[in-house]
């Protein structure tokens, strides 16, 4: 079996089950703190604040991989400097000039289920989804990249906070390649690869790049994702009454006004109030399923109904929707499924369509031709639409792999542009 086709036959198992653990909180950890006495704000965003030395654990039990993690500063989703941790496990082959920055999908409104605590050896029932991405990481060391794992909602865990993502994301790159410890350097070369909230990370980041981190983004070779959240005003409607996807309803509503500083409690019914109390700290691994019929309905009061009716909803969800944001100049494969109905969501309404149970094919389709139609001819665009949301992962891995390797071997990018269906308008909410 070659290198390559271990790879891929590893990628397969990103949705394999994970062997069950006790929860456990997060140990009390100094690194995480910057105590420094000179002000965050006059350091660069990247610039190391700690480094450590450690071995990778997974599920709480030690490996003999070694990890670096860094603490650095970093821009939160309000512009403010912070401190934030990526990991990095450097290639077995010792080539230092290429890497797979991998953005989590561990989707947590908890700091303590971020991947970098995980790789530490904690371990929480939110934390067992970036021990199972392990498996996802280990093509990419076969391939002989070194990976990159920053934590990509930051330490207050801004859950759907999409610039955030980005920027934690760029800015860990600017750390591990400002390192001595990674043995990377600027000259690096970088793809980003990320299914989910990974792809929350991975989209905001290319898109960002060429404006806040343009020393970033000329070391890019590509960015691949899939499972795609574009315009969370459409995930809203899309998943509302859905029997397992509608928990994410008041996880997003709780970290994006988190990571915004807004507060929706007013508008919230007392079952609303309920709910967003049982959610504060929550999973996603908690929340999918444990609010069947959900909708943004039951949890606003009357007066509110339409969501549209809620100035500080209209402003943080115009925040997060990445149509808005600047075209990606690097080459691009995005896919996304659309058998939402193997995952109960079978929502089909006007202007919104169907998708993959929880995002939106027809958000991801008319993301995919506005980067075409505004400069960027690389980008390539599967759909998988017999497959939902935890399916198209399996099948978006190793193909997100091979592409990357194209990306590092030099090839042309493929390109699907003028062969993209139509999808939705992604244009910001207005007030009601």
């Amino acid at each position: 079996m070659t290198v390559r086709t271990a790879a891929i036959a590893a990628a397969l198992a990103l949705t394999a089950a994970v062997a069950p653990a006790v929860p456990a909180a997060a140990s009390a950890d100094s690194f995480y703190s910057y105590d420094g006495s000179t002000p965050l704000s006059s350091y660069a965003p990247g610039t190391v604040l700690k480094t450590r030395t450690l071995a990778y654990h997974v599920v709480g039990l030690a490996t003999p991989v070694q990890a670096v993690q860094l603490l650095y500063r970093t821009t939160d989703a309000q512009g403010r400097p912070a401190a934030n941790v990526t990991s990095v496990v450097r290639s077995i082959t010792g080539d230092t000039t290429k890497a797979v920055s991998y953005q989590s999908a561990y989707d947590s409104l908890d700091p303590a289920d971020a991947p970098s605590r995980a790789i530490a050896g904690d371990v929480t029932l939110g934390g067992l989804l970036p021990n199972g991405e392990s498996l996802l990481l280990l093509p990419s060391l076969l391939l002989g990249y070194n990976v990159v794992v920053p934590d990509t909602e930051g330490q207050t865990a801004d859950f759907a906070a999409g610039p955030e993502y980005g920027t934690n994301t760029l800015d860990s790159i600017r750390a591990v390649t400002s390192s001595a410890a990674t043995g990377m350097t600027k000259a690096t070369k970088f793809g980003l690869l990320g299914y989910s909230g990974g792809a929350i990370a991975t989209g905001w980041a290319a898109a960002l790049a060429p404006g806040y981190a343009p020393d970033v983004n000329e070391n890019l070779v590509g960015f691949t994702e899939g499972g795609v959240l574009v315009d969370p005003a459409h995930n809203l409607r899309y998943v509302g009454g859905s029997p397992v996807w509608s928990g994410v309803i008041p996880m997003a509503l709780i970290g994006v006004a988190r990571g915004y500083g807004i507060d929706l409690r007013p508008y919230a019914s007392e079952y609303g109030l309920k709910v967003l109390d049982e959610l504060e700290h929550a999973s996603i691994i908690s929340a999918l399923g444990r609010y069947p019929g959900l909708t943004w309905q039951k949890i606003a009061k009357p007066e509110y109904a339409n969501p549209n009716s809620v100035p500080p909803f209209v402003a943080a969800v115009n925040q997060v929707n990445i149509g808005s944001a600047p075209t990606p100049s690097v080459p691009g494969f995005i896919a996304q499924g659309n058998a939402g109905f193997l995952e109960g969501t079978t929502s089909n309404l006007p202007g919104i369509g169907t998708g993959d149970g929880v995002m939106v094919a027809g958000d991801v389709r008319a993301l995919a031709r506005q980067y075409c139609a505004t400069g960027n001819r690389s980008i390539e665009y599967t759909q998988y639409d017999l497959l939902s949301h935890v399916g198209g992962a399996a099948a978006w891995a190793p193909a997100a792999i091979g592409w990357l390797a194209d990306r590092f071997a030099g090839k042309a990018a493929p390109s699907s542009c003028g062969h993209i269906p139509a999808g939705n308008a992604l244009d910001p909410e207005q007030p009601a």
